[in-house]
């Protein structure tokens, strides 16, 4: 049996992902961490809006041995919200777009919507952590938005990483930090 393998690249073309199989879940995040790490990542030079209308932030979550940045991980930076935060935001520094969040200790990557077409991005099945939306926005009920994350999210978390043996693979071709000063990125 064949595994479908989707091909990624940046907006400029230099970075390149392929992610393969099915996404672990299509999710937005309204955390508060997310709309900050947003807004700051969205403000570089040239880069995509991150942050939906309703301060969201669209991700597909892939387990980690599933994806392989197959060119231009010398382009690759990362961002943190402080210097001991357990996430790191990656980012392509060739065109600023956005790249996916780690989570330290964690087995599986959230590539960000923006890596995708609009006519490719998987479906949205979920929005979690809507208690911490921006004040007077209401959410469609196209999907779940539950407060939170729910148990069912934490299910297929949790049988990933059990497909994967419980290993927590490690990212370890990023080049760097990503410097922001007042003119941008460098």
């Amino acid at each position: 049996m064949t595994t479908q393998v989707t091909s990624l690249t940046c907006r400029c073309g230099q970075v390149a992902l392929d992610v393969q199989g099915e996404p672990i879940i299509s999710a937005e995040c309204l955390c508060t961490d997310c709309q900050a790490g947003g807004a700051v990542l969205q403000a570089l030079p040239d880069a995509p809006d991150i942050l939906d209308e309703n301060g969201a932030t669209r991700f597909v979550l892939y387990r980690k041995d599933r994806v392989l940045c197959t060119r231009g991980q010398n382009q690759l930076r990362e961002y943190r919200l402080s210097q001991n935060a357990p996430t790191r935001r990656v980012v392509a520094i060739c065109c600023n777009s956005p790249v996916f969040l780690e989570f330290s200790h964690g087995h599986w990557l959230s590539v960000y919507g923006t890596f995708w077409s609009p006519a490719d991005l998987p479906p949205l099945q979920i929005r979690t952590m809507t208690r911490s939306r921006p004040e007077g926005v209401e959410l469609p009920s196209d999907v779940p938005n539950p407060n939170t994350h729910t148990l069912t999210f934490y299910r297929k978390l949790f049988g990933a990483w059990a497909a994967m043996g419980f290993r927590t693979p490690k990212i370890d071709y990023v080049a760097g930090p990503l410097e922001i000063s007042n003119a941008g990125v460098r």
